[in-house]
């Protein structure tokens, strides 16, 4: 069986994962869940295996069997595997049945096995064995012929232990970029104040009166595989088309989503747009675009409180009338674009040292797996 792992000559064996791992699925009835109970479902793990953080469940709240875990586990996201969420809990819990708990057994590192799974090719390959259409699924019996490589029991800690050091440099690149983002936030605030209380007392004006709104024409299925410009629809993907509407500066609003989260995309240039998509541009062409994004974004808590409909939230004209915001003076607003610049430069930067840290982290597992780190 070929997984994409080349081993060195007469140095490593590879093995199949079932003879050096068990694939534990101790199942758990509702009714003996205790309260206060850890559990991870799918959506608490991020693609990589980062966990976002496990839900306490109180007595007889979830409804159906879970799997028990430990933090000697591995958890193993089986449903769509193509997102890769492979994690090492910290903790004991218990899980959705779509999520496989991985016991190593002695002569298996837990890290190095992590590290084994997440990479590229095991990612692909496991993809590649999935079944279902709409929600492929692998199967514990499949994930267990999985080979592995197994050097001596140092060897995989040495390496579990340098891809952790590398992880971590990624990490950090992370934050560093997620605190950027807080600084924009900081210094919004501190130039205008919070817009919903309004604080420093500026001038208001209804939405209507700072904006002007139009609506995309076309279904979302005029989304093309590959095309010439971006087509902005409520969807949170990227989605290209062959002809353009709109060729202009302008703030993009979902008019309906599923979970109401009401992001606003900044986009200057030649585009399209879904029906359902607010094409918002400013009524007074000195005022910021910068500044219009961020008091916009600002105002979701009440955009999500006036949102009609129960399973898909949608936002009307007259609803989007009704919301007042802060007018500042122009001259703000541009300070404020202009540090906006600045911060985006600094996370250009960040982004393209991220890249390049991808880029060795990716060279180290190709290495490790291998016999050549």
């Amino acid at each position: 069986m070929k997984t994409g792992v080349r081993i060195s000559d007469g140095e490593w064996k590879a093995v199949a994962l079932g003879e050096v791992a068990t694939i534990e699925r101790s199942a758990i009835q509702p009714k003996e869940i205790t309260k206060g109970t850890a559990y991870l479902g799918l959506e608490h793990i991020e693609s990589g295996g980062k966990i976002l953080g496990a839900k306490p469940v109180d007595e007889g709240e979830l409804a159906s069997s879970k799997f028990k875990f430990t933090e000697r586990h591995v958890l193993y996201g089986k449903l769509r595997p193509y997102l890769a969420k492979i994690s090492c809990p910290d903790f004991s819990g218990i899980c959705s049945t779509d999520i496989l708990p991985i016991l190593p057994g002695p002569n298996l590192d837990r890290g190095y096995l992590c590290y084994f799974l997440r990479q590229p090719s095991m990612i692909g390959y496991a993809s590649s064995r999935a079944v279902g259409i709409n929600l492929p699924r692998i199967a514990p019996s499949t994930l267990a012929e999985f080979r592995i490589p197994l050097p001596p029991l140092a060897e995989q800690r040495r390496i579990a232990e340098v891809l952790d050091r590398a992880e971590a440099l990624r990490a950090k690149r992370r934050a560093a970029l997620a605190q950027l983002d807080s600084l924009t936030q900081f210094i919004f605030l501190d130039l205008f104040g919070d817009p919903v209380s309004n604080p420093k007392r500026w001038p208001q004006e209804n939405l209507g009166t700072f904006f002007h709104f139009r609506t995309g024409k076309l279904d979302s299925n005029a989304a093309v595989v590959s095309g010439e410009y971006p087509f902005f629809t409520c969807s949170r993907e990227n989605f290209r088309i062959d002809t353009f509407a709109f060729d202009c500066e302008a703030l993009l609003l979902a008019g309906n989503n599923a979970s109401a989260d009401y992001s606003v995309k900044h986009y200057k240039g030649k585009f399209n747009a879904y029906q359902r998509t607010y094409v918002i541009t400013l009524r007074d062409e000195r005022n910021s675009y910068e500044y219009s994004r961020f008091v916009l974004e600002h105002r979701l808590t009440e955009l999500k409180r006036i949102s009609k409909g129960t399973n898909t939230k949608y936002l009307t004209m007259e609803l989007l009338n009704r919301i007042r915001v802060p007018a500042p003076p122009i001259d703000l607003q541009r300070e404020f674009a202009r540090r906006v610049v600045a911060v985006e430069k600094l996370k250009a930067a960040q982004r393209a040292s991220l890249v390049e840290m991808d880029a060795l982290f990716a060279s180290l597992q190709y290495r490790a797996f291998r016999g050549e780190l």
